[in-house]
């Protein structure tokens, strides 16, 4: 626990600084957060580590998993931040990393599942398609508070922190086709890989995740044959984000800790 503790107080800290940079006269979160974040994400790998070691092997649970989400939301935070002005998604980022590891060490810990090679590859996919579309999620609340603020004409500090707005939205869809592909990769080793679909009560689950992939996909299309932006982007990305959360955590909460059943 301690090594929670520490890792969630490096998070809160991280996403304090940058929060300390977009109250400034002249925003720039430059780089004071980073030695805060670094070691809070190398903790929340090591305590991963360190609990399935107890555990005898991946732990892929319903807390596990969401843990796992947050931290691939702070990695990819650290290589998107340390780069540019794409730092301020560490204000929302960084404390969801803490909420979900405090979450996994109170609640979390369960004894290995046993997947195969093949089972373990389809369920890294999916969290990694998982925090790369969370990911964009939050860059699209970005997107439209900020088109929101220019047409208000409302100059919040907070604004000049973030990246012009054509920038912030390739960014957006740069994100989203990652997460596309990530999530393709998901759907086929699930479709080669999962057995007796139905016995394992992942009808409502696959569904879900298909509908999730046809939006973002659709959204991918709209960009690149009618141009889509703004809003309409904004819409089509959190509503694919809400079917995808309903596919894989919604039914993991009720499988899980509803009906109290093994995934």
């Amino acid at each position: 626990m301690t090594i929670v503790l520490i890792a969630a107080l490096l998070y809160l800290a991280a996403a304090a600084l940058l929060v300390a940079g977009t109250t400034r006269s002249r925003p720039r979160p430059g780089h004071l957060w980073l030695p805060a974040a670094l070691p809070a994400v190398a903790l929340h790998v090591a305590y991963h580590v360190l609990a399935w070691r107890g555990a005898g092997g991946a732990d892929m649970h319903f807390f596990s998993a969401l843990s796992l989400v947050g931290l691939g939301m702070a990695l990819l935070t650290l290589l998107v931040g340390a780069r540019g002005r794409m730092a301020t998604l560490g204000v929302v980022v960084f404390p969801i990393a803490a909420a979900t590891l405090a979450g996994y060490a109170v609640y979390g810990h369960h004894l290995a599942e046993g997947l195969d090679a093949r089972l373990q590859l389809h369920a890294w996919c999916a969290l990694l398609a998982y925090a790369t579309l969370a990911v964009a999620a939050v860059l699209a609340v970005m997107l439209w508070l900020q088109e929101r603020a220019l047409r208000r004409r409302d100059f919040h500090a907070w604004l000049r922190v973030l990246p012009p707005l054509t920038e912030l939205e390739t960014l957006l869809f740069r994100t989203i086709a990652v997460g596309f592909v990530l999530l393709t990769a998901t759907l086929l080793t699930g479709v080669l890989f999962v057995d007796d679909l139905f016995a394992q009560h992942l009808v409502h689950k696959t569904v879900l995740s298909v509908l999730s992939w046809l939006a973002f996909g659709a959204l991918l299309l709209g960009r690149w044959r009618l141009g889509w932006r703004g809003a309409i982007a904004v819409r089509w990305t959190l509503v694919a984000m809400a079917l995808l959360v309903l596919a894989f955590f919604g039914s993991k909460f009720v499988l899980e800790l509803v009906l109290q059943r093994a995934p």
